[in-house]
């Protein structure tokens, strides 16, 4: 089984980095040893920069997913300078892939709520890789209602490919679950910032994406579906993924054209996974800065925002229409 961290579209950099592991091993000390390891250097950035420029959804997704992705976990550590977390939903369980708590973040103590996907085998197992049971969306609920009552910003991090499908998630009401939490954070009287930093699947994801602001980072993908569950529905097959990825125009090229989401965090350069640091710095300068202007302003005009923003989300047929016959579409 291969443990290569290097995405297939990835060859050239992986043998231009390989060769600069070779030349700087070597330890020479000459000008000319120096000269070509500074023109591998440039090298790798150009080629770096040309793939990353220009990658297709599906190469998108694939960095989404990639192993070594700076996870909620991550950022937790990186962002946020202490982390106290709450458990259970009250009724049923305490859903280990959707996971809530206090945190403080800068001079702002906030709510954190957050999807876990897990690191190795016994860690996604617990997680369900990163999937939520109803119980999961239930603790939400409860926990940005005692954010409101303490009038504490809420932050959730979105990063899952889907809402959990299993027989015990749909008899506990998993679509129930997660329309009730959509409609809480519509009501909620306390900013909210949701953040995709890396797959926005499905209802899974818009459980905790009503938000005042919702960001996602350079390289994440936010849809109403896999591509692979696109692929399957559309064309009864997974080989057509990437024909279905294009199709849902699900990246942040396309979707804040749409205002599906309203900023796009910039990755490092060759995607978040190859500087955990420097991402989680750009990231905590983001919600520092949104939260300030959030909370400057009235609740009322608050929640009154998010209703329009969500109102008027999207592109239809009917304008277009309008617009290009001059009158009202029937």
């Amino acid at each position: 089984m291969s443990t290569s961290i290097y995405l297939d579209f990835e060859q050239p950099i992986e043998t231009l980095e390989n060769k600069l592991k070779q030349l700087e091993a070597e330890k020479k000390d000459t000008p000319e040893h120096h000269d070509e390891i500074r023109s591998v250097r440039k090298q790798l950035t150009d080629t770096m920069r040309e793939i990353y420029s220009d990658l297709s959804p599906w190469q998108t997704v694939e960095v989404a997913r990639h192993q070594k992705r700076p996870q909620s976990a991550d950022y937790l550590n990186l962002v946020f300078d202490e982390f106290v977390e709450l458990h259970g939903d009250r009724k049923f369980g305490d859903d280990r892939a959707l996971r809530t708590g206090f945190a403080k973040l800068d001079k702002h103590k906030v709510m954190f709520i957050g999807h876990f996907k897990g690191r190795d085998l016994k860690e996604r197992s617990e997680c369900y890789f990163g999937c939520a049971n109803p119980e999961g969306y239930r603790k939400a609920i409860e926990k940005m209602e005692l954010a409101e009552k303490y009038n504490l910003p809420v932050i959730a991090f979105i990063d899952t490919p889907g809402a959990y499908p299993g027989i015990g998630a749909e008899e506990r009401g998993q679509a129930m679950a997660i329309a009730d939490a959509m409609f809480a954070m519509s009501r909620l009287k306390t900013p909210i910032i949701s953040v995709v930093i890396g797959e926005g699947g499905s209802g899974g994801a818009l459980g905790i994406g009503v938000a005042d602001r919702t960001a996602m980072l350079q390289h994440a993908y936010y849809s109403v579906i896999s591509p692979e569950g696109c692929a399957g529905i559309l064309w009864k097959s997974h080989e057509f993924k990437a024909k279905a990825a294009e199709a849902l125009k699900f990246t942040s090229k396309y979707l804040p054209k749409f205002g599906i989401v309203d900023d796009v965090i910039e990755e490092p350069l060759g995607g978040a996974h190859r500087d955990h640091h420097q991402m989680a710095a750009r990231l905590k300068m983001y919600l520092v800065k949104t939260v300030n202007e959030l909370i400057a302003k009235p609740t009322d005009e608050l929640v009154e925002n998010r209703y329009d923003k969500f109102r008027q989300m999207g592109m239809f047929l009917e304008r277009e229409l309008e617009t290009a016959e001059g009158e009202p579409a029937s």
